[in-house]
């Protein structure tokens, strides 16, 4: 064992060691792990199992939305299911500037803007608020018993949430009766167009905000109640709580699932409108889907339709990298950590 001066042992990792001559690794054994960490053949197989478990999802993921993606190439062309995409006539960019010059279009992209636009203002922070108000409940049954509930309404087709909605704010609905036996005005809302983006709006959040606290709740369970303990052993009440512990604990799922929101927020519903489109008109519920749906399919005008659907991924494209950055400035992760 080594001594030092004061007599004491020299600690193993202190040990100076002896150099290895050049080469003498390519005689002891397999190859050696990487400065980093473990090989790459290692990490392979420690993460096989994981691998074996996404395998499916890639495999659905590269079926059913990287191969359709070839499908964009009709946006050059003029179309036709007989001659195939190999066969029909190739136009260029004809179809966009032909879309660049309809006024329709044009219009169908201002009202996905303007839908686009209140949904995140009125939609985004429900779920955020729902996960506050879950998470203040003490009792888990009755915490249970109020998710179940909210997360009900998810599996509900868009005609069915529509026909509840009906039921409650048409012209026969519950509202409207109740005016006419109190003899007031009556108002159906489901066929008023200048309701119809709040109407849109409220349906989505009647929807979706319960299946969209899930993400909250998560990020809630992982901030250490220790923090909540030391807060209110210094006096901070509740709302002190809440404003320096639990949002900052929050933020970088926020600033996530804002970066998505975004990011698909030229998705406004293709059914939810196309049911509702002919009770407050075009003017009112045409969106981008929509119009690739009838300008396209419905009058045969395939690469027309493949054009307008091309020009709103490239736009949801550029909103998803812009807010990306602008989170990775605020100093959050956002879709990756740089």
């Amino acid at each position: 064992m080594a001594v030092m001066a004061d007599g004491a042992a020299v600690p193993e990792e202190t040990k100076p060691r002896r150099e290895s001559p050049p080469g003498a690794w390519e005689q002891t054994g397999p190859a050696p792990a990487r400065p980093g960490g473990l090989s790459r053949w290692a990490r392979l197989r420690r993460d096989r199992s994981l691998l074996f478990m996404i395998a499916p999802a890639m495999l659905v993921l590269l079926v059913f939305a990287y191969l359709p993606m070839f499908g964009t190439i009709s946006a050059f062309e003029y179309y036709d299911p007989i001659y195939g995409f190999f066969h029909s006539d190739f136009v260029g960019m004809k179809n966009f500037t032909d879309l660049m010059g309809d006024p329709a279009f044009w219009h169908a992209f201002e009202n996905t803007l303007v839908l686009s636009l209140v949904q995140i203002v009125l939609y985004f922070p429900v779920p955020i608020g729902l996960a506050l108000l879950l998470n203040t409940v003490i009792s888990t049954k009755l915490r249970s018993f109020i998710q179940a509930v909210v997360y009900l309404p998810h599996f509900f087709s868009w005609v069915l949430v529509i026909t509840i909605f009906n039921q409650m704010l048409g012209g026969a609905g519950l509202l409207n009766q109740f005016l006419r036996q109190h003899h007031m005005a009556t108002w159906n809302i489901m066929s008023s167009g200048s309701a119809f983006k709040y109407l849109v709006t409220f349906q989505a959040v009647w929807k979706e905000a319960g299946w969209g606290i899930i993400v909250f709740l998560a990020a809630l369970a992982a901030i250490d109640p220790a923090l909540y303990e030391s807060a209110a052993v210094d006096g901070a009440n509740r709302w002190r709580r809440t404003w320096h512990i639990t949002l900052p604990g929050m933020r970088g799922m926020i600033v996530l699932m804002l970066v998505l929101r975004l990011g698909n927020a030229l998705n406004v519903g293709f059914e939810q409108m196309l049911i509702q489109r002919q009770a407050v008109g075009a003017q009112h519920a045409e969106v981008l889907d929509t119009f690739a749906y009838f300008y396209g399919i419905g009058n045969g005008n395939f690469g027309y339709g493949a054009a307008a659907g091309l020009f709103k991924g490239v736009i949801s494209l550029i909103l998803i990298f812009a807010a990306n950055k602008m989170a990775h400035k605020l100093g959050e992760d956002g879709l990756y950590r740089k």
